[in-house]
């Protein structure tokens, strides 16, 4: 190859379209157990490990998942009584990870969904506060079908149908493994 075919093949490179990649980090974990819980004054991580049966039934009530990343779960109390829980869960968008918070209070009502980190070129409407705000105050997993009780988003189906996925799953290990035996915080 001449140096001429060289330069004619990296000059034609550069006039290719090149992926927008956005990767934002917009609260850290700190940041988002105060916006899910702010009356809360400690969080203490938890370790919950359930066995393989266990980890089918919550499959079979959550449905559908997309591959996860690291799901790290806190509980949140105020003078010692017990609010809720705060995960941290990642879900596949289209080729990266999600990262988001969901705040589930004792009674198992959802408090609040953050997208803490989105890292997609495509999608980030999953941050507008319309979005999230179907997620709030609802309690059962008959309540959370993607494009029926949750709506798509035009651009963002894969990443709005993902959290939605997620948000079934959190739910469905709340329903499992975090309720309070009595109801009540």
């Amino acid at each position: 190859m001449t140096s001429r075919h060289l330069v004619s093949g990296l000059l034609l490179t550069t006039l290719l379209p090149v992926p927008v990649v956005v990767a934002a980090d917009y609260l850290d974990i700190d940041q988002a157990q105060k916006a899910v819980f702010p009356d809360a004054d400690a969080f203490q991580e938890l370790v919950v490990q359930q066995n393989p049966d266990q980890l089918q039934a919550i499959l079979r009530a959550a449905g559908p998942q997309p591959p996860h990343g690291t799901i790290r779960i806190w509980a949140a109390t105020h003078n010692g009584a017990l609010l809720g829980h705060f995960f941290v869960d990642e879900v596949i968008g289209r080729q990266s990870l999600i990262t988001y918070a969901l705040g589930i209070d004792s009674a198992g009502s959802i408090r609040d969904l953050e997208i803490m980190a989105y890292r997609e070129s495509h999608g980030g409407e999953v941050r507008n506060p319309g979005w999230r705000g179907q997620f709030v105050h609802r309690s059962a997993l008959d309540q959370l079908k993607f494009r029926a009780d949750i709506k798509n988003i035009s651009g963002a189906t894969l990443s709005s149908e993902h959290v939605t996925q997620g948000v079934r799953w959190l739910l469905a290990l709340w329903q499992a493994a975090l309720r309070p035996s009595n109801g009540a915080a």
